[in-house]
């Protein structure tokens, strides 16, 4: 795993959203190619410590840093999801009909689905908002994800990701003002790339 890199993915398409300005995706872009550049570095220096010997749970190093890479890497993951779920003017007001369907059967109705997530993304702390799907039953369900790594569903599909750090709002918003980012989240969400990860 040492020699294999990943590449940070370019999204120079998502310029123009509205409500989220090109300066502060400019940040969240470097930010995320932090994340990426922290996983291939921890995964590099951890590869050295097994063909060393050294990857021991009594190795506090190694442990601290195997912990880091969990962050890291959603970090890295998380980001990608959100960034290829948003396109300029977004894709309309409602979902298109496999997941309009999908959220209709774990909800009730898509303004349930929406309402929920809206609750979710506006609540104090940092971290995501995430739709996820269980690839067994089909079923959606919107969760909360504390920093990257934290509430994560072991085997589950994120379908919808909302960044609900401060950093992918401030300073278009106060940090106060979420809901007022969410709002603009959704005139951009391309709910089409979103149906497109819905196991059939």
């Amino acid at each position: 795993m040492a020699d294999k890199k990943y590449t940070p993915m370019q999204f120079g398409h998502l310029k123009g959203l509205k409500g989220i300005s090109d300066a502060v995706l400019e940040v969240h872009f470097k930010l995320y190619e932090g994340y990426v550049n922290r996983t291939n570095k921890l995964t590099e220096t951890l590869a050295g410590l097994a063909a060393k010997g050294e990857a021991a749970g009594t190795n506090p190093a190694y442990a601290e840093m195997t912990r880091r890479l969990g962050f890291e890497y959603n970090g890295m993951v998380l980001h990608e999801y959100y960034f290829g779920n948003l396109k300029p003017g977004g894709s309309g007001g409602t979902a298109p009909a496999n997941l309009k369907k999908a959220m209709e059967e774990s909800f009730g109705s898509f303004e349930t689905w929406l309402a929920d997530f809206r609750a979710i993304a506006t609540m104090p702390g940092i971290g995501w908002a995430v739709t996820f799907q269980d690839p067994r039953t089909g079923w959606l369900s919107n969760h909360w994800i504390t920093l990257h790594e934290t509430n994560n569903i072991a085997g589950y599909m994120p379908i919808i990701v909302l960044d609900a750090w401060e950093h992918a709002f401030v300073p278009d918003y106060k940090a106060n003002e979420r809901a007022k980012y969410v709002d603009a989240y959704f005139s951009n969400i391309d709910y089409d790339a979103a149906e497109a990860r819905l196991k059939k």
